[in-house]
């Protein structure tokens, strides 16, 4: 009789584990480590995820489809609300990458962050594609590559990020917009994202491994696996991170910050004020 229960436990088991996408268990154990100490960090990218995946892939899907002008304003609208709303996460591993090189957070909160991102994208696209279904909406897409051109690929996705981390700099760190800071340079960094998307197109762009892979675990032929191909870890992850790295350090190479904590041998900045 107990064998009986066991087995009705482990078909009921074997059902829920199928239904949970895969990698969300590891992406919660991970949001509780070091004694819970960045559980609201953990929050904070998780809900910050779900909701930009919510605001900026349904321009030109849900809302836009038939005017693109309409469409790059809800997502620029879209890219100001999830931050906002969310609480100023990063939602980008390429992005928490390059905090973590610059000394902006150390490696556990890193960890957590990109846990937490994964964890919000995981649930955004089956959740949203089940949305789309029952109110007859078109279904999201996201970001994909021809594996022939994975060098292409790869090297697109290098560009852009680099580009979109020199981007968050400028915007975040060097410019001051007075009053209305906030809302300017969002709104900036919605135009640089929505160009960086139409400039590079080889790959999607994701310029967000986060994106790039839970896309594909839900949206990429229905597999519902973590990708298996070494090209999709190259192109979407190794790039965008060699590429935050690289951003990384010229901006240290400028500003005079320490990389991975320990100093460079030149500061741009350093020496014009010295001149």
């Amino acid at each position: 009789m107990v064998k009986d229960h066991v087995l009705t436990f482990n078909g009921f088991f074997s059902d829920f584990v199928d239904f949970l996408p895969p990698g969300l268990l590891l992406s919660f154990a991970a949001g509780c480590v070091a004694q819970q100490k960045y559980l609201e960090v953990y929050r904070k990218e998780f809900i910050g995820s779900m909701m930009m995946i919510a605001f900026t892939f349904s321009a030109g899907k849900w809302i836009g489809q038939n005017s693109m002008e309409v469409a790059w304003t809800f997502h620029a609208i879209g890219v100001i609300a999830a931050d906002y709303f969310g609480g100023g996460q990063q939602v980008n591993p390429a992005c928490t990458m390059s905090m973590w090189a610059l000394g902006k957070v150390d490696y556990t909160e890193a960890f957590v962050r990109v846990a937490g991102q994964m964890g919000g994208g995981l649930i955004s696209f089956p959740l949203y594609h089940a949305l789309a279904e029952l109110m007859n909406w078109e279904p999201l897409g996201g970001p994909e590559f021809d594996p022939e051109n994975n060098a292409e690929a790869a090297i697109s996705e290098f560009v852009s990020t680099f580009l979109l981390m020199w981007v968050i700099y400028i915007l975040n760190w060097e410019l001051n917009f007075g009053k209305f800071h906030y809302i300017i340079k969002q709104t900036l960094t919605a135009v640089a994202i929505r160009a960086l998307i139409e400039v590079f197109p080889t790959a999607g762009p994701a310029m967000n491994p986060m994106l790039a892979t839970c896309w594909a675990v839900f949206g990429v032929d229905n597999k519902y696996e973590m990708p298996s191909g070494n090209e999709h870890y190259f192109v979407y992850w190794l790039a965008p991170f060699l590429s935050a790295i690289a951003a990384s350090v010229t901006y240290a190479i400028y500003n005079g910050d320490k990389i991975f904590d320990r100093s460079l041998p030149v500061s741009i900045k350093s020496k014009v004020k010295k001149e």
